[in-house]
């Protein structure tokens, strides 16, 4: 892990974490079981709203800038 490049660090910290992340959610999939669970619509709404607004935001770190002067002004 010392000699590894940026590039071998990111994949192996990404795959793991990308791993934990799928693990959390199927789990939480399990919360869907009637039988044993009760919950409003409203409640799995903001489940998933919160969950869709943290990707939202954890995607937008990753974006490329494709023109740098898209922050400027024009006319």
């Amino acid at each position: 892990m010392k000699n590894e490049t940026k590039s071998e660090r990111f994949r192996r910290l990404a795959e793991k974490r990308t791993n934990s992340v799928i693990k959390c959610i199927r789990i939480l999939g399990n919360c869907s079981n009637k039988s044993m669970y009760s919950y409003s619509k409203e409640e799995v709404d903001k489940i998933f709203n919160a969950i869709s607004n943290k990707l939202k935001d954890s995607k937008s770190k990753f974006r490329f800038k494709e023109n740098s002067n898209e922050n400027f002004f024009k006319l």
